[in-house]
C-alpha cells in the first residue's frame, strides 16, 4: 500500500511485485463516493510489473474492491493510469451498491498484459467497471467473477475496451454488459 501511495505523490511509478507473492488484503485502505478498496487509488501512472503474482482479498475479509484507478474525467485534478503485468486480481467484492469488484476504472486507463482478473464480484461489473475509462487486455483473462445485476466479467458504463488474444468467459449473469460494448464478447 505504501508503494501506492508514494508512486502517486511522486507522479508515477513503476513497481516490480517479488516474483510468485500472493499479496493478501485482509482490511480495505480506505472508502470514499465509491466504495472502499482493498488498495490506495490510483491517480498517477503506475506499472505493476509481476511475475506470477497476485493479489487477493482475504476471504475473510470484509467487502471491498481490490483497485480503483482514478482519472480527470471522473475525479479532478488525478490521472490515473494502471499498466499491470503478470498479475492476478482475486476475490474482490464491491460494497452494494457500488460496480467493480475486482477493478473500478473511474475516468482513467487500464491495461493488463498476461493478467488475469477472476473470483470478484460486485452488482455490475464483477471484475471490471469502467466508466469514461479506457480498458485494454492482452493476453489477459476475465474469467469465473459475477454480478448480481449484469456484466460479470466486464461493464462498461462508458468509454472503451479493446481485447487482443485475451479471453473473457465464464462469468456470470453474462461476461460483458451491455451487449455488444466490448467487440468480441460473447
Amino acid at each position: 500500500m505504501a508503494a501506492i501511495t508514494a508512486a502517486n505523490a511522486v507522479g508515477g511509478d513503476t513497481l516490480a511485485l517479488t516474483p510468485g507473492c500472493t499479496y493478501t488484503l485482509t482490511s480495505a485502505h480506505g472508502g470514499g463516493p465509491d466504495g472502499p478498496v482493498g488498495l490506495p487509488p490510483v491517480t498517477a501512472p503506475i506499472t505493476l510489473l509481476g511475475l506470477g503474482n497476485t493479489i487477493a482479498r482475504d476471504p475473510g475479509a470484509p467487502p471491498f474492491r481490490i483497485l480503483q484507478v482514478e482519472g480527470a474525467s471522473n475525479v479532478p485534478d488525478t490521472h490515473g493510469q494502471l499498466s499491470m503485468a503478470g498479475v492476478t486480481i482475486r476475490g474482490g467484492s464491491a460494497v452494494t451498491p457500488y460496480p467493480g469488484g475486482g477493478i473500478a476504472n473511474l475516468g482513467g486507463t487500464l491495461s493488463l498484459v498476461a493478467s488475469s482478473v477472476t473470483g470478484n464480484t460486485a452488482v455490475a461489473g464483477g471484475g471490471i467497471y469502467t466508466d469514461n475509462g479506457a480498458v485494454s487486455l492482452t493476453t489477459s483473462s476475465v474469467t469465473g467473477n459475477s454480478a448480481t445485476d449484469s456484466g460479470g466479467g466486464i461493464y462498461v458504463n462508458s468509454g472503451g475496451v479493446t481485447t487482443l488474444v485475451s479471453t473473457i468467459s465464464g462469468n456470470t449473469p453474462d461476461n460483458c454488459a451491455p451487449s455488444g460494448s466490448v467487440p468480441g464478447c460473447g
